[in-house]
């Protein structure tokens, strides 16, 4: 009998523990860039693009050139005071390491303590943003604090050519 009891105790317990019932969904603070045209000045899915983080541990892979997005996450590490990411563009005419363009985020994390259902996360401070030019016009920060706030806070400008 105490053999069943304990087990069905301790389940629970870690069923009342893991009460997630006043958090957000999202628990991490990530900065969402959105894609766009410098010329039309409107979103775009840039197809056949490859961006990863520079110098991240195993494979940092976060937007595959199979993919056709309009948004990507740029996740900071909470352990540097500055993360870079890598655009490759692997259109045929584009695919030269020569072209690849870099945007490099400096930030200081911020502890946060959510609540005690959530836990704690870091927030960042965005200080400087820097970024190559070779088919990047420009990139646009809306907002230097990154929270957990799902919202678009990095702008990335292409230079295009409408047909």
């Amino acid at each position: 009998m105490h053999r069943l009891l304990l087990p069905l105790l301790a389940i629970l317990l870690l069923a009342a523990g893991c009460n997630s019932v006043g958090c957000t969904d999202n628990q991490n603070s990530i900065p969402l860039a959105g894609f766009y045209s410098m010329s039309l000045g409107q979103s775009i899915r840039p197809d056949s693009i490859a961006i990863h983080g520079v110098g991240a541990p195993g494979d940092s892979l976060l937007l595959s050139p199979d993919a056709s997005s309009a948004q990507v996450y740029l996740p900071l590490r909470s352990t540097r005071t500055e993360t870079s990411f890598c655009i490759r563009y692997c259109q045929r005419a584009l695919d030269f390491v020569e072209l690849n363009d870099t945007i490099t985020f400096a930030y200081t994390s911020i502890p946060f303590f959510a609540s005690e259902e959530c836990g704690a996360m870091y927030h960042y401070r965005i200080t400087r943003l820097t970024h190559t030019s070779h088919l990047i016009d420009s990139v646009g920060l809306s907002d230097s604090l990154v929270t957990n706030v799902e919202r678009e806070t990095v702008q990335i400008y292409f230079r295009t050519s409408e047909e």
